[in-house]
């Protein structure tokens, strides 16, 4: 997809999301109109209630949901290892035109884009398949913001405590646990070599705290929730402990 058409969507998605943000605060039914209403937020209240009701807890309940909503994104979340893995078996060979096409006069750098693309395409590597789950979980997690919120805000619902967290208010400890779990899914997620994505690692867990210190604690426990599942999938797929033993090994060999 070209860059315009990802700019694009992204415009259409933003004013989607940005449309039932002003009724955050306001009760939810079933009667409440509007796109975000009818579609996002009710259908996750919906969703959570009913969970909640045959669990005996709101907090089961958005364990549940949450469970679900992992399960459902599973084979976008394999889509995307695999393309992580061909990412990184194709490295080396990325790293040989970057080297070719070292200039930074704009010949030759079209001519380093057009290979690097040829490249993907044949090795089967598509850079999107990296985004689709998080560019997924995100109108989900902003529904859970508006529809925890909007819970909160109608009197019919009662959502209760996790342990001795009410879930209608902001707690620290669960946004501190939500942030060191997500640090534990980056470290046992796929190597990264480029310095960027490594900031990232450590920009990711703090920006999950600050949110999760202003937000209702239900969000926490979704992101810990989601968190643990994560580092469940990592451990399955990526083995860390076996690429802690090969990597040096690899090094070594390719200073031969």
């Amino acid at each position: 997809m070209k860059k315009s058409h990802w700019m694009i969507l992204s415009l259409v998605s933003v004013a989607l999301l940005l449309s039932g943000c002003t009724e955050f605060d306001q009760p939810i039914s079933s009667e409440s109109e509007g796109f975000w209403n009818e579609f996002i937020v009710w259908p996750l209240v919906s969703v959570i209630k009913y969970f909640a009701d045959l669990l005996g807890t709101y907090a089961l309940g958005i364990i549940a949901v949450t469970i679900i909503i992992r399960l459902v994104i599973l084979p976008l979340t394999i889509k995307q290892v695999k393309s992580s893995k061909k990412m990184q078996e194709i490295q080396p060979k990325m790293k040989e035109l970057q080297r070719k096409y070292a200039s930074k006069d704009a010949v030759t750098q079209q001519k380093y884009q057009q290979e690097m693309m040829a490249l993907m395409q044949n090795s089967g590597v598509n850079p999107a398949a990296g985004c689709l789950p998080m560019l997924i979980q995100m109108p989900i997690l902003i529904g859970f913001y508006h529809a925890i919120s909007r819970m909160n805000a109608t009197p019919a619902f009662d959502l209760g405590t996790f342990l001795i967290f009410p879930l209608a208010d902001p707690s620290i400890v669960l946004a501190i646990l939500a942030g060191l779990i997500q640090f534990v899914v980056l470290m046992t997620g796929p190597a990264m070599d480029n310095p960027q994505m490594k900031v990232l690692m450590y920009i990711m867990p703090v920006m999950i705290m600050i949110f999760g210190a202003v937000l209702p604690a239900a969000l926490s426990l979704y992101w810990v929730v989601g968190n643990i599942i994560s580092v469940i999938q990592n451990l399955v797929i990526y083995k860390p402990w076996n690429r802690k033993k090969i990597e040096p090994a690899t090094t070594g060999g390719a200073k031969k």
